[in-house]
């Protein structure tokens, strides 16, 4: 379907057909983690960051291309979590600042934007890292710049930026080795193929075919046109049949009620039920569909289409306290899109699985900041996951404990409130994990000029413990800094989970199943046991021997295996100081802290 210009509709159907076609494919995302680690979270981080930016658009679309993409940019801010949902953010949001004074964009105009939106990403990252989702996206928008002086149809052009994502993604292995020893491409990467292969779906949306990657061999592929040489064949793209909303009847919406919540399970008073997430499903399932849950230890997260939203509710009573409800009515909502006439769903119920995060509008409206002669000298923000290790926090003086690791990062939004909520002065955030760091900075850019924030970019628990010990409150903020800085410098990080799949990586053959040790965001260890593997990451932590080691047992581990574990501490290691704490914290039997 040839299309010479770009209106605000139009952009909002693509964006709802990109973050579909990622929805779909999150969990093989997630795959392509590097490590073998039960935490893969890429896929899902970047699906929460557009589900929370589709909300925006949903709410507040427009035929003005400039008002559009300035919703989703905005959705897309706030609900980013993870590297790359930050990066991903900053994409669109530089795409956005480029499209603000326009109502339309033609086919030049359509990539200066995905251009500008690259850019916008580089200057977000401190280190830019080539093989990555940067270099999918840098890559496309530069053959977008050279494409669209030989097109004038956008169709045509965002075939072509969707080929050479392709083929980028295609030579990531080469450019990062750690891909090329694990046999994977780029997680990030492959997440934004997928939103263009959504792109490219909602502009061709007449043929009625499989998926763009599953093309029959026996169509003839179109090619990428290259500035730089030969052109470069590729699969073709083949599409599903556009069905729009226009012919689905309002009343044949059977489960009418679209939910979206939050179970807390620390806030259920003691009494909250042992959670089963399958009966849990088949539960919800009698009265509903397009279930998806979201779990971690502390909190679950719910979408799902009901019949009866207070029998949903009572049900998810059982588990903890409920958060963040948001119920819409669907039938509603399509009364008001063949109202408006727009027409933005490439297929029935296009977002039916697809969840969204709640958006608080009171953001909108941030409030007053008390006088500073009000406020403490300083307040903390920590990333945690497991009660016990929360609780060590607080007992640090953190303010807030913000719940996230792997699974579950908080969003730029959850840092942006959590810092409007504490009455200081200077507020410092604790990440613990290098997937959280751009969330956070993304919060204090977004606060500048209405906050003082530091983000002391700790990459592990033990990071964060160090960094929150090193602090006094009797020093100014330049000398804090300093010392947290050097604190986090200093410690070493020691993890122990178990593997999901075979690989090989830095010379260890490692197999499914396996017990792994990470030092320093480095597989150091494999191990059919969990005490010999415990043994061997810690004898390879531990240098001189008269070390402070810090034991943080996980929700998993057993408490007969963690003493054990620290009786072969002390008679292999004597002069060593050793501390043991039940974390609780998920997907890791223990972490390890070492420290001279």
């Amino acid at each position: 379907m040839s299309k010479r210009s770009l209106n605000g509709t139009d952009f909002t159907a693509m964006v709802l057909a990109g973050a579909e076609q990622l929805q779909q494919h999150a969990e093989h995302v997630n795959s392509l983690n590097v490590f073998p680690v039960p935490d893969g979270d890429t896929g899902t981080n970047m699906n929460l960051t557009m589900s929370a930016g589709v909300t925006e658009l949903k709410r507040n679309h427009s035929d003005s291309i400039g008002h559009s993409a300035g919703v989703l940019s905005k959705g897309l801010l706030m609900g980013a979590r993870g590297n790359s949902g930050v990066i991903t953010s900053q994409l669109f949001r530089g795409f956005g600042r480029y499209a603000a004074p326009y109502d339309e964009l033609n086919a030049m105009q359509f990539a200066a934007a995905l251009q500008t939106g690259v850019d916008a990403a580089y200057k977000a990252v401190v280190k830019p890292v080539e093989g990555t989702i940067l270099t999918v996206a840098k890559e496309a928008a530069k053959h977008a710049v050279f494409y669209a002086r030989r097109t004038n149809d956008i169709t045509e052009l965002m075939e072509q930026v969707l080929l050479k994502a392709q083929e980028t993604l295609s030579q990531t292995p080469e450019m990062l080795p750690v891909l090329k020893q694990v046999g994977v491409v780029d997680s990030g990467g492959q997440g934004l193929v997928y939103i263009y292969e959504g792109f490219l779906r909602y502009l061709k949306g007449a043929q009625d075919q499989a998926d763009y990657h599953e093309a029959p061999a026996a169509r003839q592929a179109p090619a990428v046109l290259s500035p730089e040489g030969p052109a470069v064949p590729s699969s073709t793209v083949a599409q599903r049949p556009e069905l729009a909303q226009s012919k689905i009847e309002t009343e044949d919406i059977e489960f009418l009620y679209d939910m979206e919540f939050f179970i807390n399970r620390q806030l259920g008073g003691g009494q909250a039920a042992v959670f089963d997430e399958e009966e849990f499903r088949k539960a919800l399932s009698k009265n509903g569909d397009s279930i998806i849950i979201i779990a971690d230890d502390e909190l679950i997260k719910v979408h799902v289409h009901s019949k009866a939203p207070g029998d949903v509710l009572n049900l998810a009573l059982r588990f903890g306290e409920i958060t963040q409800i948001h119920i819409l009515n669907m039938r509603e909502q399509h009364r008001d899109l063949l109202t408006t006439g727009l027409d933005i769903a490439p297929m029935p119920e296009l977002f039916a699985d697809m969840p969204v995060d709640p958006v608080d509008h009171s953001r909108e409206q941030a409030p007053a900041t008390p006088p500073a002669d009000e406020m403490a000298p300083y307040g903390f923000i920590a990333v945690a996951s497991g009660q016990g290790i929360a609780d060590i926090f607080k007992s640090l003086g953190v303010d807030v404990v913000l719940s996230g690791g792997q699974t579950m990062n908080p969003s730029t939004e959850d840092f942006v409130n959590a810092i409007r909520s504490i009455s200081a002065q200077h507020v410092y955030i604790l990440p613990n994990n290098s997937n959280i760091v751009l969330a956070a900075e993304q919060a204090r850019e977004l606060l500048e000029g209405e906050r003082s924030v530091t983000v002391i970019p700790s990459k592990s628990i033990p990071q964060g413990i160090s960094a929150a010990f090193a602090f006094s409150e009797e020093e100014i903020e330049d000398t804090n800094t300093s010392s947290m800085m050097d604190a986090i410098a200093r410690v070493k990080s020691g993890q122990v989970t178990h593997a999901v799949r075979d690989t090989q990586i830095d010379n260890l053959d490692i197999k499914a199943g396996q017990y792994i040790g990470i030092e320093n965001s480095k597989i150091v260890t494999a191990a059919e046991s969990l005490l010999a593997s415990c043994q061997d990451l810690l004898s390879k932590m531990l240098v001189s021997g008269d070390e402070i080691v810090t034991v943080l047992a996980g929700e998993e581990t057993d408490a007969g295996l963690t003493a054990e574990l620290a009786d072969w501490i002390g008679d292999r290691y004597p002069n060593a100081e050793v501390e043991v704490h039940q974390g609780g914290q998920p997907v890791y039997y223990y972490i390890f802290s070492v420290e001279s």
